[in-house]
């Protein structure tokens, strides 16, 4: 179990990955009055087999679809580093990026994607946001003499209490989402740029029944399943 944390940060390789892994997670804390950040690593601006799209003006698209979907789910705010669509690096800069937002969110519990899964789809963006996360949560978000000059700027560091990566090969928390289901559905329906094409059953039956067979193995209807890493604070 996770206890619901006062504050929560989710950070996404592109639009639409945190509706799709912890969407039902993000809307059930914020009924309970858990106040969540985003920060969008990427502009999305790749995801798209439309021959008349540019990435320019994929990007703007996306960044409003991510926008509709995080006020879906009552998400008090989303930050986008515009990173380009499959060229997110580990460099200093990003690291920077993520280390300033958890020291300015200040949240207890962070999610990211897993970036040890093995499996051969799993998308570069997503192995590199997750490293890049976990190192800018500990130890870089925690240790002083790390980004002097975000201290300088008031940012005092902080020390996240709880990870929770998603999509790992095996999971080990399983959190209750029954309630928040629908609502993870309609902030996916947001995402229109990405199941144009889609039946309405094909668009959203695949996430359900993922999330059901989650659940199935926790004893809810449907779950969203982490690898939970905790550190002391």
């Amino acid at each position: 179990m996770v206890e619901v944390p006062e504050r929560a940060l989710v950070v996404t390789p592109h639009p639409d990955d945190a509706e799709i892994a912890c969407g039902g997670t993000v809307g059930n804390w914020v009924r309970q009055g858990t106040q969540v950040y985003y920060v969008l690593c990427s502009d999305g601006s790749k995801g798209s087999d439309d021959p008349k799209m540019t990435p320019q003006r994929l990007a703007q698209i996306r960044h409003q679809e991510q926008l509709d979907a995080a006020a879906k789910l009552g998400v008090k705010e989303v930050v986008a580093l515009g990173y380009p669509d499959g060229e997110l690096e580990d460099t200093r800069e990003f690291r920077k990026d993520l280390v300033q937002a958890v020291r300015r969110f200040r949240p207890q519990v962070v999610f990211c994607p897993d970036p040890y899964r093995r499996s051969f789809y799993f998308h570069r963006d997503h192995r590199i946001t997750g490293q890049v996360t976990q190192d800018a949560v500990f130890p870089y978000a925690r240790d002083r003499l790390h980004f002097p000059e975000l201290e300088a700027e008031g940012l005092e560091p902080h020390k996240v209490a709880t990870v929770l990566f998603w999509g790992p090969e095996e999971s080990d928390t399983y959190l209750d989402i029954t309630d928040t289901m629908d609502l993870k559905i309609e902030a996916l329906r947001c995402h229109k740029s990405q199941i144009s094409g889609l039946s309405e059953e094909d668009a959203t039956n695949w996430l359900r029944n993922w999330c059901r067979e989650a659940g199935e193995k926790a004893g809810y209807e449907y779950a969203e399943g982490y690898r939970k890493v905790q550190f002391r604070t």
